[in-house]
């Protein structure tokens, strides 16, 4: 019988490395840099968008927001075009939520963190129809928060089984402080024709703020949330129907959080994934003066029972790294949009926004080195 070596068995096993492509990058086509990044698989589509940030780097810049689009898993890519451009406004936090249509994807904006609007496609992304205001969804919770910022996602949102298109936002009444802060959502039972908002989630978290919601396998929503407490934990909150009475939010031990966006999705093998940087390191910033943490290691995380417990981590970018966001294509390949090395060794000056395409054996086969 022949015999392999070891080691040329185990490579022969072992899951491929993640494929990486550089989708956005500063300074190309007229913006300085790209930033919040999206993702949404929905049938044959991927959709990659981000903030397209084209004379400066801060959240008020003159922003537009760009897609690109494919039609092949996320192995080849439409050239970028401009989605939402309001001049020199700031357009801010897209959000794409998959239709009940294998064609249909809405995609949500917000202009100057004081309006939002609502987008639609019928044919995968390929076109969208015109804008519609939907900022009026918001008013009714001026009676409990009277906000002066609102802010969607960003990322993605989610269509539940019952139908709802629900996104995660925040809101604030500090205006361009962004500070405080607090948590709710946006959902719609009619396809997008109508808009309302849920409740606040209890006040019990110091600026609350980008948020992603999941369905869980009872059919209740949970919440995961940045925010900046002192524990630098992600948090978590519950609802049975993702609008209504959201639990207390409680400390996920398990998750760091260097006060930064992550992602979390459901993959079509059953269990839940998030991606964040993994760390509260404090090389790059100085811990005696903000609550903030390093944004690098950019790690994929794994769970089988809805978030009770995380099985398996791996590192995708162990240099400096952001914002991301998770997409699962129907036969199971993951993707990773995020935020990737910075101008000057600067986070917040993103270099570039890169993808990665891999296998969940590829996150599950590092169990071991949890």
């Amino acid at each position: 019988m022949m015999r392999f070596p070891a080691f040329l068995f185990l490579w022969m096993v072992a899951p491929a490395q993640p494929l990486e492509t550089d989708l956005f990058k500063a300074g190309e086509q007229g913006y300085v840099t790209y930033r919040i990044p999206g993702l949404l698989a929905h049938g044959k589509t991927v959709l990659a968008y981000a903030e397209a940030r084209r004379d400066g780097f801060g959240d008020w810049a003159d922003i537009d927001v760009v897609l690109r689009r494919s039609t092949d898993g996320g192995r080849t890519w439409e050239p970028m075009r401009v989605l939402a451009d309001s001049g020199t406004d700031t357009v801010n936090n897209p959000v794409a939520i998959p239709g009940a249509k294998e064609r249909e994807i809405h995609f949500l904006y917000c202009v100057n963190y004081a309006r939002v609007f609502h987008i639609r496609s019928t044919d995968g992304g390929r076109s969208f129809g015109k804008p519609v205001e939907i900022t009026g969804a918001f008013e009714g919770l001026r009676r409990a928060y009277d906000w002066n910022v609102i802010a969607t996602g960003p990322g993605h949102g989610i269509r539940l089984r019952n139908g709802r298109l629900l996104v995660a936002v925040w809101l604030s009444t500090g205006g361009k402080r962004h500070r405080p802060s607090r948590v709710s959502t946006l959902y719609s039972d009619d396809d997008g024709k109508t808009w309302n908002t849920g409740d606040l989630v209890p006040d019990t978290l110091p600026n609350p703020s980008e948020t992603y919601a999941v369905e869980l396998k009872d059919g209740r929503v949970m919440l995961n949330i940045r925010s900046e407490a002192a524990e630098h934990r992600r948090a978590i909150s519950v609802s049975n129907d993702g609008a209504r009475r959201w639990s207390v939010p409680r400390f996920d031990t398990a998750l760091l959080e260097p006060v930064c966006m992550a992602a979390l999705i459901r993959h079509p093998g059953g269990g839940l994934l998030f991606s964040n940087p993994d760390t509260l390191d404090a090389t790059y910033v100085d811990a005696a003066k903000t609550v903030n943490r390093d944004r690098k290691n950019l790690t994929v995380q794994w769970s089988v029972d809805d978030g009770a417990t995380w099985t398996a981590k791996r590192v995708m970018e162990p240099g400096l790294s952001g914002y991301s966001d998770l997409a699962a294509t129907s036969d199971g390949t993951i993707l990773c949009l995020f935020e990737r090395g910075g101008l000057e060794k600067n986070i917040f000056r993103t270099s570039r926004l890169s993808l990665a395409r891999f296998s969940l054996d590829w996150v599950k086969s590092a169990a071991a080195k949890k």
